[in-house]
């Protein structure tokens, strides 16, 4: 497993001439960079020790003017090595660097103070005496602080050894599953190679990756296919963690950029909306005995305020976002960002200001696609502190990350009220192949009596009634369901398909009682006598045709009580439109159908509608007014044409 260690510290003081000096790679790969000896953009170098353990380092800017391109490598980083120049000691870039890392909250590395060779010893014994106050008040409190010269090589060896404890820390840590995350590469490079095509890099984090294996873009969910992986130059079959760089296909590469994320499976998403918790900066770090005057700036320090338009940075990617402080919990908030973003709960990042570039705070995602709608009256106090507990227990043990009884799971239930799970990663694209819905326990118990309700209400509104016609009450439940949970269009028929589960279930355990197509009350037995039944199923064949006549001479014709009457409407065996007028629903539905096929070839007029069906404007108006009503059409000058409701062809 290769472990990925990010350098941090202020422009010049050696950050690129120690990693040189440690792996004899120069990771200024741009030629304004080695031109200009200063590191611009994002570069990369590897350490290969002698038993075949590697390390990757991501080199970033120290200048202040590219804090955004510090944080692109800051931002899928394991281990930091913050390194300090003995001549100029702590920098306003080193503390700032020093209070980005704390607010991604990385916690392993180690300090360098670097230029040894252009300063006595007692300098640099104050320099590290300086750094080693710098950290104690950060994630990286406890680090060691080491010496060297990139120039004479001396204490290089050394750094080489605490790199390799550093390694072996962080290896076992992610070995053991403490808090890799989903299977992801954050692209922070993507180009073209003549005869190969789009080509991307990145840390690859959260497992391991193959040849040939079946990935998906976030935002976006389009699917990609690795054609190659390559390490350092090398082709590999499968690659475990570090640096790594994929041949792709699937997309075009001027579709991919800097910030899109490559994974498989569940946990990974783009959104728009973020609920985090918030990490002030620490009081750390801040001005060391002889830093220079105004190193570090604690007024620069601003709480968040509710509306501020802030920049979130996340991984590889930086976007502008709108905060909402959350009152239910103090520490929490919600982020409307300008754009998709790909994240997960557990995701770490940073809020800075555009403008003065100060922290604001460091983020911790709590839910990727927090609820909308009606399903925001569950966002409680209750409800955030048990979301935070398992985000944190997810990241300090291994619970099973794609499972869906973890602790971030269940928390993530009761908060929505409902989850599609089921995830497909064999399948990847829009519809990530959702298989079925969680219902949380308070909204199952809320549908069961919402089941119960209307099955009595019914038999009150209709006593001979079969019962509770069963569209009718999926309708019913899949209404309540909205109101307490928000359901997204894609799974909806994953939400229709839980309803039922809680119908059968009530069925099942003699709750309900199943008449034919209704339900009614077990304890109520078949409450329609045969000669009323015989009555109503006459009245049915009298109003199965286009022109029925007027409901009451059907009705006497049939012999069929007013009751009657109630019940067929109440079990939907007929469509009454007034009145006086009805059609047997199998009648109706055909005469919907045909209006509503005609339409869809041109504007349907109702001289039109008469023709085909052989009726009269009577009944061909009141048909279609009920469409129009229903959404299923929609009238216009020229014609009847198909409504936004109307179902696809």
């Amino acid at each position: 497993m290769t472990v990925v260690i990010g350098t941090a510290g202020h422009i010049d003081h050696g950050k690129t001439s120690l990693l040189r000096a440690l792996t004899g790679i120069d990771a200024d790969r741009l030629p304004e960079e080695q031109a200009r000896g200063m590191t611009i953009d994002v570069g990369y170098a590897h350490l290969a020790f002698d038993d075949g353990v590697e390390l990757d380092f991501v080199d970033v800017p120290g200048h202040d003017r590219l804090i955004g391109n510090m944080l692109v490598g800051a931002g899928e980083i394991d281990a930091a090595m913050l390194v300090v120049a003995a001549d100029d000691g702590p920098r306003p870039q080193t503390l700032e660097h020093l209070q980005l890392l704390d607010a991604l909250g990385i916690d392993a590395g180690l300090a360098v103070v670097t230029k040894i060779d252009m300063v006595d010893p007692a300098r640099v014994a104050d320099v590290v005496g300086q750094v080693v106050a710098l950290v104690a008040g950060t994630s990286l409190a406890g680090v060691s602080v080491l010496a060297a010269s990139s120039v004479t090589g001396e204490g290089v060896d050394e750094v080489r050894v605490a790199l390799r404890t550093v390694r072996d820390a962080v290896a076992s840590r992610l070995a053991a599953g403490l808090g890799p995350g989903p299977l992801r590469l954050a692209v922070d490079r993507a180009f073209s190679v003549k005869g190969r095509g789009a080509v991307v890099t990145g840390s690859l984090r959260g497992g391991s990756l193959e040849r040939g294996a079946a990935l998906r873009r976030e935002p976006g969910g389009e699917a990609i296919r690795v054609r190659e992986v390559q390490v350092h130059g090398r082709a590999l079959d499968r690659q475990v963690g570090g640096r790594t760089a994929l041949n792709v296909a699937g997309l075009p590469v001027e579709s991919l950029r800097r910030g899109d994320v490559l994974t498989a499976g569940p946990g990974i998403s783009g959104t728009d909306r973020i609920l985090v918790e918030l990490r002030p900066p620490s009081a750390g770090p801040g001005a060391a005995p002889g830093a220079a005057p105004g190193a570090a700036d604690p007024a620069a320090r601003r709480p968040a305020r509710s509306g501020a338009r802030l920049r979130l940075h996340l991984g590889t990617d930086q976007v502008d976002a709108t905060i909402r402080l959350l009152a239910v919990l103090p520490g929490t908030a919600l982020l409307t960002l300008e754009r998709e973003a790909a994240t997960f709960s557990g995701d770490r990042g940073v809020l800075r200001e555009p403008a003065s570039g100060s922290i604001v705070a460091g983020v911790r995602v709590l839910d990727a696609r927090p609820p909308r709608g009606a399903s925001r009256r569950r966002l409680t106090g209750e409800r955030l502190e048990a979301l935070s507990a398992g985000v944190a227990f997810a990241a300090a043990a291994d619970t099973g990350r794609s499972g869906e009884l973890d602790a971030v799971a269940a928390a993530l239930l009761q908060l929505h009220g409902a989850r599609a799970t089921g995830f497909d990663s064999a399948a990847p694209g829009p519809s990530h192949a959702r298989r079925t819905m969680a219902l949380a326990p308070d909204v199952h118990a809320a549908l069961e009596t919402a089941a119960l309700e209307a099955v009595r209400a019914h038999h009150g509104d209709a006593p001979v009634s079969a019962g509770l016609p069963l569209p009718r009450a999926r309708a019913a439940l899949l209404r309540r369901l909205r109101s307490l949970a928000t359901i997204e269009r894609q799974a909806a028929d994953l939400a229709a398909a839980a309803v039922t589960r809680v119908l059968d279930e009530l069925v099942i355990d003699s709750r309900l009682a199943r008449n034919g197509d209704a339900l009614q009350d077990p304890a109520r037995g078949l409450a329609v006598p045969a000669e009323l039944a015989s009555a109503m199923d006459r009245l049915e064949a009298v109003l199965s045709v286009a022109a029925p006549p007027p409901l009451d001479e059907a009705a006497a014709a049939a012999t069929c009580p007013p009751e009657g009457v109630r019940a067929l409407q109440a079990d939907g065996r007929i469509v009454r439109l007034a009145a006086d007028l009805a059609w047997a629903t199998p009648t109706y539905h055909r005469l919907a159908a045909l209006a509503l096929d005609s339409a869809r070839s041109a504007p349907l007029t109702p001289a039109a509608y008469r023709d085909a069906t052989g009726t009269s404007r009577k009944f061909v108006l009141a048909i279609l007014e009920d469409l129009d009503r229903r959404g299923i059409l929609q009238r216009t000058p020229d014609g009847h044409v198909p409504g936004p409701r109307a179902p696809r062809a």
